[in-house]
């Protein structure tokens, strides 16, 4: 008898966590790894992942403002209609609508039997709706600690399956000015601590400012190269903290049982990266390591975004009903919140149902080079902040990219710690035909309601099609590509199409 309890344990051990996820997002980071053959990122921890995994070459977020897009990611709903039209934190306060909470990644997760722990940064709202069975502290400057952090959830002794939501701050914009730099726009520091200072445990990786790539949407400046020298050593640390989960799973002889994830919010925190929808906005690194897939170092050119997360990681867990691409254990909300005083008076849906995903999921896609999956990919960006209202509906296919400025008649507003931002304000002192980027400061603050370009021959989206009768039937084309979007997406913002 005391023989048969030591074999169903130890078949019991040999069994336990299985189809474990790791999600490791970033805060405000573009495709600057060395997988996607940046020279100038020092990533070895990302881009060991890569080569034992997938790396997608077109990714995207659906929109580039940090919480909104976070809800995208943790729904698997565009972000126009799960509630969180903007910024969660101070007073801005959106929130997404509280029937989100039969999609919620977290909650379905755990509904399939799963251990949900999240460290540093959340920024999304309501926390019922998106809610973690263990919240971990630490520095989310510091991914290094944050994974120590991590280390006694990942080992815990449990028949469990465990879902770890990792979201750094880094490399977002913060922490003050590099006062040492000698011109009179001082680049942001980007969390990094001034006179070459380091984290606990961090072994800092500093920049030249004639070392950085420049991406096409900035100006070649010595206050945009300063800046980027910053970001790239914040990007850095990220890295020596992916690679400390590696060993900590190794360490448990889990690595090769844990699916591993990658990716950003959304683009750099530069002016034509972040709140917009260009390339510079929306494009993100997605690297994806399963373990369970034979095929290995795939290059992917299949258009993916981040509303096909949360479906993803729930097929992956065995838990998505591919018919009506739905949780299989799907939660009536009108059940969950029955009897809840708190909530049972609120506006809860929007006036609309939350029974199936707007994503699908890509994980068959990861063990092939060609396999297609998104036709087009979609944008939907309407706040940012809460005095940034600016609307913008956008689809980009492998040959074309339309982007529809439905408030275009207000000059583009800028995120607080942009328009502070060395890069721009260094542009912006030279005067409106400044150049920036592919554009001027002009174009750039002031833009035509519609925006086309050729995609696949100018990716810098620095010619405006759009404006030109040749392409008036292609402009045509497309306006009913993003209608029908709208429609299918169920887009309040529709109703801009007959008096705007």
């Amino acid at each position: 008898m005391k023989r048969l309890l030591l074999l169903l344990l130890f078949v019991i051990s040999a069994q336990a966590a299985e189809k474990n996820i790791i999600f490791i997002i970033t805060d405000d980071q573009s495709q600057t790894l060395g997988c996607y053959g940046d020279k100038a990122a020092k990533t070895p921890a990302v881009d060991s992942l890569a080569a034992d995994g997938t790396v997608f070459l077109n990714a995207y977020a659906t929109t580039a403002s940090c919480a909104a897009s976070r809800s995208v990611v943790m729904s698997g709903v565009h972000n126009h209609k799960n509630g969180m039209y903007g910024h969660t934190h101070h007073f801005h306060k959106f929130s997404s609508f509280h029937d989100v909470i039969s999609l919620s990644l977290p909650r379905v997760l755990a509904n399939e039997g799963y251990r949900t722990g999240q460290i540093g940064k959340y920024h999304v709202a309501p926390e019922e709706i998106y809610h973690f069975e263990t919240y971990l502290k630490g520095n989310a400057r510091n991914a290094l600690q944050m994974a120590n952090k991590c280390e006694d959830f990942i080992k815990e002794k449990s028949d469990k399956p465990f879902f770890l939501y990792f979201a750094t701050s880094d490399p977002h914009r913060g922490g003050g000015s590099n006062e040492n730099f000698e011109g009179k726009f001082k680049p942001d520091l980007f969390g990094n601590k001034p006179n070459k200072g380091s984290y606990e445990g961090i072994e800092e990786v500093f920049y030249k400012p004639e070392e950085v790539i420049i991406p096409p949407f900035l100006p070649d400046t010595e206050e945009s190269r300063a800046e980027l020298s910053e970001y790239y050593q914040s990007q850095a640390r990220i890295d020596q903290g992916v690679g400390r989960l590696i060993e900590i799973l190794k360490e448990a002889d889990l690595y090769d049982k844990t699916m591993i994830v990658f990716t950003a919010d959304h683009g750099m925190a530069f002016p034509g990266g972040k709140t917009t929808v260009f390339e510079g906005g929306l494009k993100v690194p997605f690297v994806v390591r399963n373990p369970y897939e034979k095929s290995r170092a795939i290059v992917s050119k299949a258009l993916i975004s981040h509303i096909d997360i949360t479906p993803t990681l729930l097929d992956f867990a065995g838990g998505l009903d591919h018919k009506i691409n739905s949780p299989k254990k799907w939660v009536d909300p009108k059940k969950y919140w029955k009897g809840k005083q708190y909530a049972i008076k609120e506006n809860r849906n929007g006036g609309k149902q939350f029974r199936s995903f707007h994503g699908k999921s890509w994980l068959a896609v990861l063990g092939s080079q060609v396999a297609e999956h998104h036709s087009a990919v979609h944008g939907s960006h309407t706040f940012h902040e809460i005095q940034m209202y600016y609307p913008m509906r956008s689809l980009r296919d492998q040959n074309y990219k339309i982007i529809w400025n439905i408030a275009h008649q207000l000059p583009y507003p800028f995120a607080s710690d942009l328009w502070r931002s060395a890069t721009w304000q260094a542009q912006l002192a030279k005067g409106k035909d400044a150049p920036y980027g592919g554009k001027t400061v002009d174009s750039y603050v002031n833009r035509p309601a519609f925006e086309l370009y050729d995609i696949k021959n100018d990716p810098a989206e620095s010619n405006n099609l759009a404006q030109n009768p040749e392409y008036a039937k292609l402009l045509k084309k497309y306006q009913e590509k993003l209608k029908a979007f709208q429609k299918e997406m169920e887009d309040p913002w529709i109703m801009k199409w007959k008096y705007e």
